[in-house]
C-alpha cells in the first residue's frame, strides 16, 4: 500500500496542473477578487488554499491571461480579476488538451487500448 504522504504528493501534483484551467474557467463567467474566487473554487470541490491561489493569480496576471482592477468603493479595497482575450484563447486551447487527456486516461482506466 502506498504511503499517505506519497499519495498526497501525487494528488498535489495532479491538482497543480488543473488549477490554471479551473481559475481561467471561473473567470470566464464572472470577475472575482481573491477570496471570492477561493470560495467559488472550494464550493465546486477544488480544495485550494490561499497561499496557492494568490501566487497563481499574480502569475496569470503577469502572463497577461488575467487582468485586474481595484475596487475602492467598498469599505475594504478589493482587487478584481477578469480574463483577458489572451486568457480566453489559452483557456480554449487548454480545455481541448485537458479533454483529450481526460478521454485517454478514461479509456486506459477502463482497460481499453
Amino acid at each position: 500500500m502506498i504511503e499517505n504522504e506519497q499519495l498526497q504528493s501525487f494528488i498535489t501534483e495532479l491538482k497543480r496542473g488543473s488549477l490554471t484551467l479551473a481559475v481561467l474557467g471561473c473567470c470566464l463567467k464572472a470577475d472575482y477578487y481573491g477570496y471570492s474566487l477561493l470560495q467559488a473554487l472550494q464550493k465546486r470541490g477544488i480544495d485550494i488554499e490561499a497561499n496557492t491561489l494568490y501566487p497563481l493569480l499574480r502569475r496569470l496576471e503577469s502572463q497577461e491571461l488575467l487582468v485586474s482592477e481595484w475596487d475602492t468603493g467598498e469599505s475594504r479595497p478589493r482587487k478584481y480579476y477578469s480574463i483577458s482575450e489572451k486568457g480566453r484563447t489559452v483557456y480554449k486551447d487548454l480545455r481541448k488538451e485537458w479533454e483529450k487527456l481526460h478521454n485517454s486516461i478514461e479509456e486506459i482506466c477502463k482497460g481499453g487500448m
